[in-house]
């Protein structure tokens, strides 16, 4: 039997419904969301889902990149170490190990079209602060003995305000930082993945790897285990 209600009775029920969903969607009860995905290249994934508007609160932004270091942080603590100094852990820089919120900030969060140059002035001026949780586990691989490597998707012109910028930033200490050579072409993932080949033939063993895309983390070899902090800007295939 079905329901039938009055006429003048649906339009209460009607603003009732959209008052219900304007609370919803301004909801800013923090929350973590945990999204299983089928990874690029296959593989089954779990990543902490970026949340509404991270880009107008950070804080949520932040507490998600904790939950990904604290994991990360308690994986270290359970490794077995060889103790030969051969572990390596992979950082990429740009969102990961370094944060470039204030950049976002000077552009609208993306309200203004990407331009390359004020980019590159940005990278240039060597400002861009730590993200406070990987700093904190950066400083925990030290005190391990694994080796941090950095491998950014940076040109190798960029290489003196990078080594500024990640010493100004906290990071003191590197076993290698490989940027992208100037005549390779846009694409990521051959890149990165035979960078980590090239430690792998030199005799590492590389327990981590960390990077704020799947860019940065696929591609054999990809390490023992991989880490994805989460980006609220922008995807790179």
């Amino acid at each position: 039997m079905a329901l039938r209600l009055p006429r003048d009775a649906l339009a209460p029920l009607l603003v009732l419904l959209l008052v219900a969903v304007a609370v919803h969607a301004t909801d800013a009860t923090p929350r973590l969301e945990m999204v299983t995905s089928a990874a690029p290249g296959g593989g089954v994934v779990r990543e902490l889902a970026p949340r509404r508007g991270d880009q107008q609160h950070p804080g949520l932004f932040r507490q998600d990149c904790a939950v990904v270091a604290r994991e990360a942080t308690a994986y270290t603590e359970g490794l077995e170490l060889a103790g030969d100094g051969r572990e390596a852990w992979v950082f990429d820089v740009d969102d990961t190990t370094l944060t470039n919120l204030p950049y976002y900030a000077d552009t609208g969060f993306g309200a203004e079209p990407y331009n390359a140059t004020y980019f590159e002035e940005y990278v240039a001026n060597a400002t861009a602060p730590a993200l406070p949780e990987v700093l904190e586990l950066y400083e925990k691989l030290l005190a391990l003995g694994i080796k941090v490597v950095f491998i950014t998707g940076r040109h190798d012109y960029e290489r003196e305000p990078t080594v500024k910028n990640l010493r100004s930033a906290g990071y003191h200490t590197w076993e290698k930082l490989v940027l992208k050579p100037s005549s390779l072409g846009s694409s990521v993932v051959p890149y990165k993945s035979g960078e980590r080949q090239k430690l792998v033939d030199a005799g590492y063993r590389i327990v981590g790897n960390m990077g704020d895309q799947w860019s940065d983390l696929v591609g054999a070899p990809e390490g023992d285990r991989t880490f994805k902090v989460p980006d609220p800007m922008y995807y790179v295939a």
